[in-house]
């Protein structure tokens, strides 16, 4: 999350922050974590669609702890079903080996 706030472009932003989400939906205060800041960058970046699905989000991953259910894989957006178990997509995949080692990708 703290490599999404300094992205050089949304785009970047996004990947960072779906990286996240996949690692971080396995416990529920990085879960909620990650779809407050997909909000924010929603927020900030006018897409009100996205914004609303960061909404719906926040008030379901309570509900998807106490169930069991959660969508392994779902990067967290609102262009995919918040119920989609999903493989983890290769440019996700990569920047959770490099969060893992502590190495980030140059600007």
């Amino acid at each position: 999350m703290r490599e999404a706030t300094k992205a050089s472009s949304s785009e970047q932003a996004w990947l960072y922050l779906e990286a996240a989400h996949v690692v971080g939906q396995f416990h529920i205060r990085p879960h909620l974590q990650t779809h407050a800041h997909m909000l924010g960058l929603a927020w900030r970046t006018r897409d009100w669609s996205e914004a609303a699905g960061q909404v719906l989000r926040l008030a379901l991953v309570p509900l998807g702890h106490l169930s069991g259910r959660l969508p392994l894989g779902n990067p967290g957006r609102s262009t995919v079903s918040a119920f989609e178990p999903l493989p983890v997509r290769p440019e996700l995949a990569g920047l959770i080996a490099q969060a893992r080692t502590g190495r980030t990708p140059a600007a």
